[in-house]
């Protein structure tokens, strides 16, 4: 039955869908107008069943023979395992600990024809979870395992890319995996008949693109055809006359990338920009056309892929070719591997995810990432129901119910039976955190380091916010306060939206270099909001600006001269999270976001520093949650009464107030008081996590 099908796959003829992604977000007047950033014309419709269901998921991508036997260094009882994970009675057990999705093997890179026992294993997999109730998630890989591969199309060979720096460039130490240029014509087909099985054949419910953060990397763009690709890149983005302005010259006839792999502190070479730009545009397309595929043969399927660090202090435009605000337009969820286990260090550092949520959250995705079935388990599923949408993250492996953790069984219960809770939400912010391209993508140093801190003040100062990106400057109306933490590259264009944003009655924070170089990462003379500011750049070496606070037409807009480290980040190195240390002066950023807010934030809670809170209304209900989580729970089991003042939506009254937690057996009921606009209450003995739900009337 296979071979039959795999026959009829290879004789389908896949067109291309066209695609057209580039659109102009305008630039400074100092430089013409170019085409910088991908959107699609048209978002296309998400799955309908990911709107109404939990997300549990456990996953068994790499069980499977093939691959074992090629990496070597397994148990003897490696086999014994996967074929017991093909059963019936492993099914059930998923299904009674509360899982919802498995994510199973599918095609790891080794060819469709050398893979064929193990999709045979997939199909009755996926048949017994389809059976059973659970979805059904499928492995796609992007490398390609090229011992076997070229048996079955040895033109494949012209996919792979060169040695890079004279290194063969493979997956890590796996060096039988080789890497390819994604947007090969021949790659592109053959991923499409991958994918047409997986749906047709298997009804997936989801497709897991793996290894995305490793397919736009520098050493991919040395190959052939990604040379050429470039080159026409900046023929189409820029017309002659601005070629030469950014480059010095307009024939692009014998541009190539930059062979480097050193670390960078500023990326000021205008050709090193423009191929940051090239490489997130390219993974951009192809996810975008892989998209475009997958809705064309059901479009309820969902589509998913790992770029692996979510925002956790990497450079991912630099590094990996990932800009997420592009790369996540065409995805559902998206994994991150970043690390960071839920925790306070010894020396005082929050750990978290919470970025990583809050950037999937605005763009209109969830995060799959492993949370259950660890010693930070209860922690880790915590921060899951707090921060991310209706998906509780990947609790184990498929085998795990066996030997599962009670205490995390008990979350996975709560979860589901209070799950009415954690739908259709979207969190109460008072303050966006703009993480703009130019400036992220372009330097490796101060605007990672002062973004990463100022937003670890919002967290342990409990100030609900989100992170937002360049095309969220349009509309910022959702907003009372702007933060611009030494975000240096804006064009004027973006300039004048932040200025029409705090004259409308907006606040503005802003730290030491913010708006200072166009978005091709020219200094300017003055400040671009030098008129907000009402300050000149700093002078001589060594010298800093002064603290200034102004009222500007019906806004307000703090300038500070810098975020402060208390562990300064080494030169061009990520900004990951043993820098987190909360800022020296972070109580002079907070001080001025409630400046800047006219002391109005819909929020305030008196609780530990170690303690984070995350503000949620939920649609057409009237309900208002609280997610309040703590970290130090290690070393502080129990963090004590939390006490609550929260803004009440105009016209609506405060009503009862329920406190709920799988660390207590049942809800709690608390006394609300309403005084002037605010609710007030407290959290009785907060644990782990808990959630108070105000019913609004």
């Amino acid at each position: 039955m296979l071979n039959k099908e795999l026959n009829a796959l290879k004789k389908l003829a896949i067109a291309l869908p066209g695609l057209c992604l580039l659109v102009s977000i305008g630039c400074s007047s100092q430089n013409p107008p170019a085409a910088r950033r991908a959107a699609s014309s048209q978002p296309l419709p998400r799955p309908a069943w990911l709107q109404k269901e939990p997300l549990i998921i456990v996953g068994n991508w790499d069980s499977m023979p093939i691959f074992r036997r090629r990496v070597g260094g397994g148990p003897v009882w490696q086999e014994e395992d996967y074929l017991k994970e093909h059963t019936e009675e492993t099914v059930l057990k998923l299904k009674d600990l509360g899982v919802t999705m498995a994510v199973i093997h599918f095609y790891k890179g080794f060819g469709l024809e050398a893979e064929k026992e193990q999709l045979e294993q997939s199909r009755k997999l996926a048949a017994l979870c389809k059976k059973h109730g659970l979805r059904v998630g499928v492995y796609v890989g992007s490398t390609i395992a090229y011992e076997t591969f070229l048996l079955e199309k040895p033109e494949a060979e012209s996919w792979f890319v060169p040695r890079f720096l004279g290194r063969p460039v493979v997956y890590g130490n796996q060096t039988f995996r080789k890497r390819v240029y994604f947007m090969h014509p021949g790659y592109r087909e053959y991923m499409k008949r991958v994918v047409r099985l997986a749906v047709e054949d298997l009804k997936a419910d989801l497709i897991h693109f793996d290894n995305t953060s490793l397919q736009a990397q520098p050493q991919i763009f040395l190959h052939p055809q990604a040379v050429q690709d470039f080159r026409e890149f900046l023929k189409n983005k820029y017309p002659p006359e601005v070629l030469k302005k950014r480059l010095g010259f307009s024939d692009v006839k014998y541009v190539e990338p930059p062979e480097y792999d050193r670390p960078l502190t500023a990326i000021s070479d205008p050709l090193f920009q423009e191929w940051t730009d090239f490489r997130c545009q390219q993974l951009a397309t192809y996810y975008a056309e892989m998209e475009s595929y997958i809705r064309g043969l059901n479009p309820e399927v969902a589509v998913e892929s790992n770029p692996h660090v979510g925002i956790s202090g990497h450079n991912t435009a630099w590094e990996e070719g990932v800009d997420y605000p592009r790369l996540l337009a065409h995805m559902d969820v998206v994994w991150t591997e970043e690390g960071n286990p839920a925790r306070v260090t010894e020396d005082g550092i929050l750990v978290s995810k919470i970025r990583t949520y809050k950037m999937a959250s605005i763009l209109k995705n969830r995060i799959f990432t492993y949370t259950g079935g660890t010693e930070r388990g209860k922690l880790e599923m915590a921060q899951a129901m707090a921060y991310n949408r209706q998906t509780l993250g990947m609790v184990g492996g498929v085998l795990l119910p066996d030997r599962y953790p009670e205490d995390q069984k008990n979350y996975i219960r709560f979860f589901l039976t209070n799950f009415g809770n954690y739908r259709d939400v979207d969190n109460l912010a008072d303050v966006a955190v703009l993480h703009s391209f130019a400036s992220m993508a372009y330097s490796n140093d101060l605007p990672w380091q002062s973004a990463m801190l100022f937003e670890q003040a919002l967290i342990q100062g409990k100030v609900p916010f989100d992170i937002v990106f360049d095309e969220h400057l349009k509309d910022l109306s959702k907003y009372r306060v702007l933060v611009l933490a030494d975000q240096e590259c804006l064009s004027d264009e973006q300039n004048r939206l932040i200025r029409e944003f705090v004259n409308r009655g907006g606040g503005l924070v802003a730290t030491g270099s913010s708006s200072l170089y166009t978005e091709w990462r020219l200094r300017r003379r003055e400040f671009g909001l030098k008129d907000l500011f009402q300050i000149d750049p700093p002078g001589g070496r060594g010298r800093e600006a002064a603290a200034r606070r102004n009222e500007v037409g019906q806004g307000r807009a703090v300038y500070i001269p810098s975020v402060r480290p208390a562990l300064p980040k080494r030169p061009a190195a990520p900004m990951t999270s043993e820098y987190w240390k909360l800022p020296v002066n972070w109580e002079e950023l907070l001080s001025a976001i409630r400046w800047a807010a006219r002391d109005d934030l819909s929020l305030a809670v008196k609780a530990p520093l170690t303690v984070t809170a995350e503000l949620q209304e939920q649609k057409g209900t009237g309900k208002l949650l609280l997610h309040l989580i703590n970290y130090d729970v290690d070393r502080k089991p129990q963090a004590g009464k939390i006490e609550v003042r929260l803004r009440i939506p105009r016209g609506k009254k405060a009503g009862q107030v329920t406190v709920l937690s799988p660390d207590e057996a049942k809800p709690q009921s608390v006394v609300c008081a309403l005084k002037n606009d605010r609710a007030v209450f407290t959290v009785p003995g907060l644990k782990t996590y808990s959630v108070a739900v105000l019913q609004l009337q």
